[in-house]
């Protein structure tokens, strides 16, 4: 089963470990917050279309912070994945299975993850020709033991989880250690409040304490 992710984007999601999730309300953090995760070594972020400037955002980090794998989350509709597209995403991603969302992204050539929480979202997004999906929101969901529950059926088309919702440097590590997950996301390595208060050192203090634990963890397993 092929994956609508290309090898290299892949690859560079898989060895970075974690996915920095982002609400930004002001285009002028968008720089400063995208160089604070790089220093922390987190380079791929997923920035939410929930503000009405999270393209010009998007623009922004393509244009000045080349360095930065950016994808967009909360793709809900049709018409946005075509100004994603435009924006220069990365991949996108989104928090449940829509049949013409996931079709358009597989026309336009966007790697894309739909969301899914029961066995139905699965089939439904396999169907769709999806291998790499974000299981939202975890935690909520039943964590790790559900995840690796839905997982069982569907193990043997190599289906793989990106977690998000309700994961922290205190409970990520545990999902890094199933084979099901290729990479974990959360909004903690850059709060709202600190990127409000343009704390950029704080977030790179986030991120880096996130790589030191993927670093720790594949040492341990190896």
């Amino acid at each position: 089963m092929n994956s609508l992710f290309s090898d290299e984007i892949l690859s560079r999601i898989c060895n970075t470990g974690v996915v920095a999730v982002l609400v930004l309300d002001d285009v002028r953090h968008a720089v400063p917050v995208a160089n604070a995760l790089l220093e922390g070594g987190v380079d791929v972020m997923e920035l939410t279309l929930r503000t009405p400037v999270a393209l010009d955002c998007l623009a922004k980090i393509r244009s000045e912070v080349p360095n930065m794998l950016a994808g967009v989350g909360t793709v809900i509709r049709v018409e946005q994945v075509d100004q994603i597209v435009a924006a220069g995403a990365a991949f996108g991603v989104a928090p449940g299975v829509n049949r013409a969302v996931v079709q358009r992204a597989t026309q336009a050539l966007l790697p894309f993850a739909p969301g899914v929480m029961t066995p139905s979202d699965i089939e439904a997004a396999v169907e769709l020709g999806c291998r790499e999906l974000k299981f939202f929101p975890a935690e909520p969901s039943g964590g790790l033991k559900m995840l690796q529950s839905l997982r069982a059926p569907f193990a043997h088309l190599g289906v793989r989880f990106l977690p998000l919702g309700g994961l922290t440097t205190g409970n990520m590590g545990q999902y890094l250690t199933d084979p099901g997950v290729f990479a974990v996301g959360g909004s903690w390595i850059a709060k709202s409040e600190q990127i409000a208060a343009a704390d950029w050192a704080g977030i790179s203090e986030n991120a880096r304490q996130a790589r030191s634990l993927v670093h720790q963890l594949r040492l341990n397993r190896s």
